[in-house]
């Protein structure tokens, strides 16, 4: 069995017209549905800037700009049945392509191949029963004026 550890984690917020851009997904143990925006884990040797341009240009196949840090959350969690912990620098960007922005949905792929859709979700989407994930995040992104 794995040893636990803590991963560090990029992720990146895209907000248009009081929406912000995430995937949605089910915990197959807990069955919760949760939501959160597009990144993954930092590569030893880069940054958590250059992971998200590398993350949404895997998963997306977008180029973005403007890349601003709002902020580090850690995040202990359970998933799957097993306990988790991550550091999370938190990211807002825009695509370099603004025709991304009219699209309802996104198609996109993790990086083991397995598909997944992107939506555009306003506040009103997230509870406790359908958290934004990690925690803190809506918080987060509340205080930074990009989610009401």
């Amino acid at each position: 069995m794995a040893e636990p550890r803590i991963r560090a984690l990029a992720l990146c917020v895209f907000q248009h017209n009081g929406r912000i851009l995430v995937n949605e997904f089910r915990d197959p143990v807990s069955q919760q549905t949760c939501f959160r925006p597009i990144g993954g884990g930092i590569d030893f040797g880069e940054t958590s800037a250059e992971a998200i341009v590398r993350e949404v240009q895997e998963e997306l196949g977008q180029s973005i700009t403007d890349l601003r840090l709002l902020g580090t959350l850690e995040n202990l969690f359970i998933y799957n049945g097993k306990p988790g912990h991550e550091i999370v620098q938190v990211y807002d960007a825009s695509f370099t392509d603004p025709s991304v922005y009219t699209h309802a949905q996104i198609k996109g792929h993790e990086s083991d191949g397995a598909p997944f859709t992107v939506r555009w979700h306003d506040s009103s989407s997230f509870s406790e029963q359908a958290p934004l994930v990690p925690k803190g995040l809506g918080d987060l992104l509340k205080s930074a004026g990009l989610l009401d």
